[in-house]
Formats: structure tokens, C-alpha cells, sequence
């Protein structure tokens, strides 16, 4: 049960967002330094990219401590609690090492204003300190040039598939926002870069160039098999599966593949194939019940990637869907992925009220000619989503983190112990 001491830190902790997303590193540095700057004693790997890039951490994580190694992993955002984001070895930070943590930072978070990111980003290096990680793998948030975590100095970075997403803030084109996650690219430190259009690959090699860093590239992934179990690939004559589900599963695992062999270089194979087995990364394409999925996917290329993952595994039945989306998303190209797609499609919005209203989801998907039905709820939706599928069909809940305790409360799935 959460104590009242802990709720209200956790609160106090929420209510730092007032100030906002800020990118730049000066507060970051200067509530680091205050805390003893912990970073500087951290062993790290360093992942941006738009899509793939938590599930890549994951993976990345669960291989090195199958082979023993003591591991931090930092991803945002999370699904139900908070303490998700920051890990060892799987397990959430505990809520006493919050409290401990606020407690000590509080003067100086409200002296220089600290944003909710930038000090859930020296807490998770604080605790890794504390926790004696043998290396921590740190997930960017929104970015990277000015992203919070692009104060370390790590051992290897790694660039996901770059797409269109958080434009307001990262930039109107694909140019401007490359040349961003590009910013984690440090002097010396090896790259390892995702499949990218022609045009990101050029900015990557170009800072690549500029900072000396030494450069591989996700080499081809074939004989691809995607089954409602997960995936199997080859990657450099080598075979390998993953219980995740999708081709872009099998590009992330190659370049979680890649990071081993350069930061692991002795780790043999089988272990590397062991780690991939193992790995859990919930919201991800994750069945819930008999033929029916949840995913996270909320910009125009996860949604893509999403939809045809699940078209390819059932390609001759009707897929109904439930959606939801946040305000902020740009929603012509959305509605694009979505026309056509769906035998029924049901609308609704969070309990908590930080999505777009149901009203205003449905409107905006009818002015693009996509019919759908408003539903007062997600438990709602999963109950008609479930008597429409009872015979045939395929059900997917999608669209957003924010509805995540809703949908595993409404599936009695529960995740408090190891996720990687």
C-alpha cells in the first residue's frame, strides 16, 4: 500500500511538469552537481531515436544481465507507476529511495526550477550509483541535443529509426528533428545507427564525422517470421527469436545485437540469443487475451508499423480497434494510417482526462471519413470489442500510454517484479 508520505512526494514530483519541458542542460548540470554528479561514476549506453528505441533499451538490458552483469535501465514514459522509469535488474526503484531522494533535492529543485524530467534523470543516476550498476542503459526522452540525459558521457550510443513526432517542439521537418536525436553523438564514442531515409543518414554520418566517432550500421535482417509468439530472424548468419512481435522487433534486436558486440565484444552468442528470449516489454504489440493486443504506437510511423504488423499475422479477418489519442499529435497523417483499416472502430478517452476528449477524437476522425462509434470508457470498449470478436476478428487497443492502468486493470495483468 503507498504511504501518505510517499503520495505526496510522488505529487510533488508530478507537479514539477508546471515548469514545463525545457530543453537545455544548465539545471540538469547544476541539480547533478548538487547531488554529487553521479553520472561521472556510471558506465553507459546512450539510445535516441522516435520509435523502437525503449524496446531496444530493453533488450540491450535483459542480454547483459543474462550474462551477469548488474544493470540500470532508464526509459519514460511509464505505463501505471512512476517508478517504472528507473530500474535495476528489472525491479522499479523502490518508494523509499524516492523519498529519500526528494527529500534531499527538494531546496534545490525549487530554488532553480527543475522541469519533472530533469529530476527524474538524476534520480535514476543517483540510484544507479547507490545501486553499484555495472552499466546503465539510458533511454532519451523527447530529443537529444537538449534532452536531460545528454549530460553522460557513455561507452557506446545508438540512433533508432528517426520519424516525424513531437514536431512543436523538435521541429516542422524530418531535417530539423535528425539533426536533434543526433545531438547525443559524442567525440570518440562508437555509433551504431538504425536503417534511415537517405536524408537522416546524412546528418548522422555528418555529426559522426564532425565528432570522430566510429560508425555501424544495422546491417540486413533476414528470413523474417512473425507469429502471435514473436519473431525470428537471422542477423549475420546467426539465428535468433524474440517474444516481441514485429519486422521492426527484428530491426531493434540488430541493433541491440550491434551494441553487444561493441560494448561485450567476448559475450558469446548464445548468451546474446538467451538475453533476446527473455526480454519483456509490455505495450508493445502485447496480447492481452485470446486475439486481442494492446500497443502504445501514437505517431504516424508507430501506427503504421502497427497496423501492418497485425494485418500480416491476421490477413483475412475484420480488425476492430479501440482508440485514443493525445492532443498534441499531428493528426492528418494519423488518420491517414488509420482510413480503411478497421471493420469497426470504437473511440474513448482516459479516466484521467488527458487525452483528447471522446467527442472531439470522434469529430476529428469523421471530418477525415473515418466512421467510428464514441464509447464512455476503455472497459467499455474492451466489452464490445470482445463480443465483436468472439467469432472472428482481431481487437487492438491502441493510441497512448495514458490509458495503460486502465487496460491492465480491466485484464487483471500485473507487472510490479522485472519487466526487462
Amino acid at each position: 500500500m503507498t504511504s501518505p508520505d510517499f503520495s505526496a512526494l510522488l505529487e510533488s514530483l508530478f507537479n514539477l511538469q508546471r515548469f514545463g519541458i525545457k530543453l537545455g542542460l544548465e539545471h540538469t548540470f547544476r541539480l547533478l552537481d548538487f547531488i554529487g554528479n553521479p553520472q561521472d561514476d556510471l558506465t553507459m549506453i546512450h539510445v535516441a531515436g522516435t520509435n523502437g528505441k525503449g524496446s531496444t533499451c530493453a533488450m540491450i538490458a535483459r542480454i547483459l544481465y543474462a550474462s551477469g552483469r548488474n544493470v540500470g535501465l532508464y526509459t519514460s514514459p511509464h505505463l501505471i507507476r512512476f517508478n517504472e522509469r528507473i530500474r535495476v535488474n528489472g525491479y522499479p526503484i523502490p518508494d523509499k529511495k524516492i523519498i529519500t531522494f526528494m527529500k534531499k533535492v527538494d531546496r534545490v529543485v525549487q530554488e532553480i526550477e527543475s522541469t519533472f524530467f530533469e529530476t527524474a534523470t538524476a534520480m535514476a543516476f543517483d540510484y544507479f550509483k547507490e545501486q553499484k550498476v555495472d552499466v546503465a542503459v539510458i533511454e532519451t526522452g523527447l530529443g537529444g541535443r537538449l534532452d536531460s540525459t545528454n549530460v553522460i558521457k557513455p561507452e557506446v550510443t545508438l540512433i533508432s529509426h528517426i520519424s516525424m513526432d513531437h514536431m512543436d517542439i523538435l521541429g516542422k521537418d524530418i531535417e530539423k528533428i535528425a539533426n536533434e536525436k543526433a545531438g547525443i553523438i559524442k567525440n570518440n564514442v562508437p555509433l551504431i545507427i538504425s536503417k534511415q531515409t537517405p536524408k537522416v543518414k546524412n546528418i548522422l554520418l555528418k555529426k559522426a564525422k564532425q565528432e570522430r566517432a566510429p560508425v555501424t550500421e544495422l546491417g540486413p535482417i533476414s528470413n523474417i517470421s512473425v507469429t502471435t509468439s514473436g519473431t525470428s530472424f537471422q542477423y549475420k548468419n546467426n539465428q535468433y527469436f524474440t517474444p516481441l512481435i514485429g519486422n521492426h522487433q527484428a530491426l531493434n534486436a540488430g541493433l541491440a545485437i550491434e551494441c553487444i558486440k561493441q560494448f561485450e565484444p567476448q559475450l558469446q552468442n548464445h548468451m546474446i540469443n538467451y538475453g533476446l528470449k527473455k526480454v519483456c516489454w509490455p505495450a508493445r504489440i502485447q496480447q492481452l487475451d485470446d486475439r486481442l493486443y494492446y500497443d502504445v504506437a501514437h505517431n504516424e510511423a508507430g501506427l503504421d508499423i502497427f497496423l501492418k504488423t497485425i494485418r500480416n499475422i491476421f490477413m483475412d479477418v475484420p480488425i476492430i480497434g479501440l482508440f485514443c489519442l493525445k492532443g498534441d499529435k499531428e493528426f492528418n497523417s494519423i488518420a491517414k494510417n488509420l482510413s480503411g483499416k478497421f471493420s469497426k472502430l470504437f473511440v474513448t478517452t482516459d479516466q484521467n482526462r488527458l487525452l483528447l476528449s471522446t467527442d472531439k477524437l470522434s469529430k476529428k476522425l469523421l471530418f477525415f471519413g473515418i466512421t467510428n462509434e464514441p464509447v464512455n470508457s476503455v472497459s467499455s470498449g474492451v466489452y464490445q470489442m470482445k463480443e465483436l470478436i468472439k467469432d472472428a476478428g482481431v481487437g487492438i487497443i491502441f493510441g497512448s500510454h495514458f490509458i495503460a492502468e486502465e487496460v491492465y486493470s480491466e485484464f487483471e495483468i500485473s507487472f510490479d517484479s522485472g519487466i526487462i
